[in-house]
């Protein structure tokens, strides 16, 4: 007998369709959304990432203090949340969260499988599924192609069995693009995560328009290169002309240089502070740079 779907599934294929009840003030202000062209839903071009930053074991005042992150994401307009069994206890931390917040948050559910034997795979993504307590991802993805061949064919069934609805692939680093790329263009995936940011460009010359042309969407991971462009640019003030694209910070300022490539789909910056959240959430309002801007800000960071 086929399963009902959990009602947070349900209810995030409402919000896809325009039709949820969510009605936060947050949601309100039209967030800048991109589409994932194998279905059509936008999804809002701030997301967030889980690695490191919620790998906290059972500790019950870290895991408060991301359920409070999570909640400002939330609250702020975010729906993409990604993770992977690579990230310690991530997963867990992510599902204990879950658990607390209102069953109508707008979740939209990414992660990954990631072990050598395909074997593995499907009681891998059941234990992910069971830590997040979700019935359906909206995105598995194969973690930094490991296995992928072998992969490739469970995620295949597992969508035609309604277990996920999108099959993505990722890399990190700025590492096996031209792997990537091959896959890309004979593979049915329908997602594409890789580094990008305005240090990062590699992806500029071959996966961003690649993804464009095969239409898939694209997550960015690293998009401060963990916190490195912080170090390496914010005892530097922002560009007078940053307000222009309305960054107030350094965050916003990487951020909206991302999303704004025409090929990305959503940045997943990770972080464990609820400050630093609403920093990358302002990112998801006011005007995106344009091509002229883009390059404006690449010799700005290059100047300093």
């Amino acid at each position: 007998m086929t399963s009902s779907p959990d009602r947070r599934s349900v209810l995030s294929g409402l919000i896809a369709a325009g039709l949820a009840p969510w009605t936060s003030a947050a949601a309100e202000a039209a967030p800048i959304t991109r589409p994932i062209p194998a279905t059509g839903e936008r999804v809002p071009a701030i997301g967030m990432g889980t690695w490191i930053t919620f790998n906290v074991g059972d500790d019950r005042e870290l895991r408060d203090s991301r359920l409070e992150v999570l909640r400002t994401f939330f609250e702020l307009g975010g729906r993409m949340v990604d993770s992977s069994p690579m990230y310690g206890t991530a997963e867990a931390v992510v599902g204990h969260c879950l658990a607390r917040l209102p069953a109508d948050v707008p979740l939209f559910s990414a992660t990954k499988v990631w072990t050598w034997w395909q074997s593995n795979g499907p009681e891998q993504m059941a234990e992910s599924r069971r830590l997040w307590g979700v019935e359906r991802f909206d995105a598995m993805q194969i973690h930094n192609l490991l296995n992928w061949e072998g992969h490739m064919a469970t995620l295949a069934a597992d969508k035609a069995a309604g277990r996920i609805r999108l099959i993505g692939i990722t890399t990190s680093h700025g590492g096996r693009h031209e792997e990537m790329e091959r896959i890309m263009r004979a593979q049915p995936v329908d997602l594409v995560q890789f580094t990008y940011n305005i240090v990062d460009r590699e992806a500029e010359k071959r996966l961003l328009p690649l993804a464009a042309e095969r239409g898939l969407g694209v997550i960015v991971n690293r998009p401060f290169r963990q916190k490195q462009l912080f170090h390496m640019f914010a005892r530097h003030p922002l560009p007078g002309w940053a307000g222009e694209i309305g960054c107030a910070n350094w965050a916003q300022f990487f951020l909206k240089f991302v999303i704004s490539h025409p090929a990305v789909t959503c940045a997943i910056p990770a972080t464990s502070r609820v400050d630093h959240m609403r920093q990358n959430m302002g990112a998801l309002r006011g005007p995106l740079p344009d091509a002229a801007m883009r390059r404006r800000m690449v010799d700005y960071v290059e100047s300093l």
